[in-house]
């Protein structure tokens, strides 16, 4: 039942690289940093990983974060993402990563962006995996710290594609970095936010009328709001829908659950995407097949979702028409 899901061609597009640190690498980082982690083991360390809400997996995701001090500990994170990208047959990344999660600890923007990007172009040149990087700022902290990130962010324009906005959703409405996130589009940045994740279906439109994002990450909650269902589908806006990650922090009780269908059901533009996956119990592969089980997905749907994931990327039109063939091509063979 998984075969096809195995050899399915796909991209990545909502990937938090910090939130690819699996519990084995933090403690070897800890140890070549020599920091002492509050947990005996690793099996301690992942036992942890029980969520009841987004906060809950946050502070853990922080203090994880914590043992990234140098350009090896950066380089050797993402690249053991992308080595796994490469076995789940994920043809395209685009990942984010948080700047202030790192600066505000004093680490150098550059030694981040450095590594992330070395990794990435060692992976296009020896896996074949395309790649675009998106720099987030974090929602619950100020917006005049988003604005001081986003200088630093424009001095690496040439590698950076777009921003977007994540961490604790609830309280914090896009309308905050409204002028950030104008500042960013007017030096040719695009825009993507995380929201209706634990926000309603206001932040949602938020999103798409002050920050004036190409992709909603989550997206969740703009099914309580049949009129901006309809503005989605009409605009064909991407949602980067996360549904191991829901599960995990309770967004969603069960897979079977999920709003997946529901939003397939209504037209929306939908990708399927890991979020956290060291923390939520599984990569982007293990997501389509918690979907495919758990809501009678057929070979077909789960082509036409891998096809949104190349369609709602940020590569050029050529680019994706050829991966979106590519698709065409193994569902052909395989059916």
């Amino acid at each position: 039942m998984t075969g096809f899901v195995e050899g399915l061609p796909k991209a990545e597009l909502h990937l938090h690289i910090e939130g690819t640190l699996e519990p084995d690498m933090m403690f070897r980082l800890a140890a070549r940093n020599e920091i002492t982690l509050p947990y005996p083991s690793v099996e301690a360390l992942r036992s942890a990983y029980q969520f009841e809400k987004l906060q809950d997996f946050l502070d853990l995701y922080y203090q994880g974060m914590g043992v990234l001090r140098t350009e090896e500990d950066f380089y050797d994170l993402t690249w053991a993402y992308l080595e796994k990208a490469r076995a789940q047959n994920i043809l395209h990344a685009e990942i984010f990563f948080d700047p202030q999660g790192h600066t505000t600890r004093g680490i150098a923007f550059e030694t981040v962006i450095d590594a992330i990007c070395r990794a990435l172009d060692n992976a296009r040149k020896r896996l074949g995996i395309s790649s675009r990087l998106i720099a987030c700022f974090l929602r619950d902290r100020s917006a005049s710290e988003a604005m001081a990130t986003l200088d630093e962010i424009l001095r690496h324009r040439d590698r950076i594609v777009a921003v977007g906005l994540d961490s604790a959703e609830r309280g914090h409405p896009p309308e905050k970095f409204a002028a950030v996130f104008d500042r960013a589009r007017a030096a040719g940045l695009l825009t993507v936010a995380h929201a209706g994740e634990e926000g309603p279906a206001a932040y949602v439109r938020g999103a798409l009328d002050l920050l004036h994002v190409a992709r909603i990450d989550h997206g969740n909650h703009a099914l309580d709001d049949p009129a901006l269902v309809e503005r989605l589908v009409r605009e064909r806006v991407p949602l980067t829908v996360c549904p191991l990650s829901n599960v995990r922090l309770c967004g969603v009780d069960t897979i079977a659950n999920h709003p997946l269908r529901a939003m397939l059901d209504r037209g929306l533009f939908v990708t399927i995407n890991s979020d956290d996956p060291a923390y939520f119990g599984g990569y982007l592969n293990e997501n389509y097949i918690a979907v495919q089980q758990a809501l009678g997905l057929t070979d077909a749907q789960l082509a036409h979702l891998a096809r949104n994931s190349f369609n709602a990327s940020f590569l050029p039109t050529a680019d994706k028409q050829a991966l979106v063939a590519r698709v065409d091509a193994y569902q052909a063979a395989i059916g």
